[in-house]
């Protein structure tokens, strides 16, 4: 197969890249980078069944790289809830805009199926757990509301032009070459730069708060499972099958602990119902958390040149958050 790849050069867009590589396909990255590293990749630059491609999705010029592509992933997305409400626009633009360029593109060249990578934040703050996917929409912030619109326009493509498209909702996903820069961000990225440091972690709340963590190459192969289905319309849970606390995460890393003030709009618990990818990918994740965490400590190095972050600098960073979401 020929596939491609937005945002495959970053945090998961690179494993889903190496791993469609690994299996003998061609393989087109699209990135501008904005988010992304070519470092992610660079130790796949000499197979010549890779094109990357530096380049903004929005970009009409992308048109011509999708033909002859049978698969398009779309991972390319800004993140973080911190600089999306300081600048929503750029988030829409990025993230539904440029899902509707994508999808266009995928379109005109007859793609034969075409995976969005979706975000469990969509759900907000739900009422049940494990949380399926029929439960309400609830965006807390604007990159939830971007996520959740872009779906939308991914499904709204399948209905109406038949592009054969899925979507999966992310749970928590981390591993090796998750973000190291940027703004405030996934809790992985802060306690592994705090680690190397020798810098206390700084543990939202209590620590009690849990996260469907689940380890990103679970997340790859159901990413390649549903490419190579014979599934459209439809929307799936992507999730560890359990739920662990923060605390838990601190207790495996070790070191020492200091707490920052609870956050509005943030869930007590992620918990992904798993049962309808389980049935209709047969997909399970296989990672256990302290195999993921282990293997997160053994790349530690990846996370060195990363910001640290103190408790007044989240304080700083994320004054915006709880102005606009209703904290103290």
């Amino acid at each position: 197969m020929k596939a491609l790849v937005t945002g495959g050069a970053g945090f998961i867009g690179s494993h889903i890249v190496e791993r469609l590589l690994n299996e003998g396909h061609e393989v087109v990255v699209l990135d501008n980078y904005s988010t992304g590293r070519f470092e992610n990749v660079a130790h796949l630059a000499d197979n010549s069944a890779l094109q990357v491609h530096q380049i903004d999705i929005n970009d009409p010029a992308i048109r011509p790289l999708f033909e002859g592509v049978s698969w398009v992933f779309h991972m390319a997305a800004l993140a973080d809830i911190v600089p999306s409400i300081q600048q929503p626009v750029p988030y829409h633009r990025a993230n539904v805009d440029g899902t509707v360029s994508v999808l266009e593109a995928a379109r005109a060249a007859g793609v034969k199926r075409f995976i969005y990578a979706a975000s469990s934040s969509c759900y907000g703050i739900p009422d049940v757990y494990p949380t399926p996917e029929s439960s309400e929409m609830r965006p807390q912030y604007p990159y939830a509301l971007a996520k959740m619109l872009g779906e939308q326009c991914v499904m709204h493509w399948s209905q109406v032009y038949g592009l054969p498209a899925v979507s999966l909702r992310m749970f928590n996903v981390y591993g090796p070459r998750s973000r190291t820069s940027g703004t405030y961000g996934a809790v992985f990225g802060v306690f592994l730069a705090q680690k190397l440091a020798g810098e206390p972690f700084t543990v939202v709340g209590d620590g009690t708060q849990t996260r469907d963590f689940t380890f990103v190459s679970d997340v790859v192969e159901a990413f390649v499972r549903a490419a190579q289905s014979d599934l459209s319309g439809e929307i799936m849970n992507v999730g560890s099958d359990n739920t662990y606390s923060v605390n838990r995460l601190v207790e495996l890393l070790g070191g020492e602990v200091v707490h920052i003030p609870k956050r509005p709009g943030e869930p007590d618990c992620t918990f992904a119902d798993v049962r309808r990818i389980h049935s209709l990918l047969d997909w399970r994740a296989n990672v256990p958390f302290e195999e993921g965490v282990a293997t997160m400590v053994e790349h530690i190095d990846y996370w060195r040149e990363a910001p640290v972050w103190t408790v007044e600098g989240i304080s700083d960073a994320t004054r915006d958050w709880f102005r606009y979401l209703g904290g103290e």
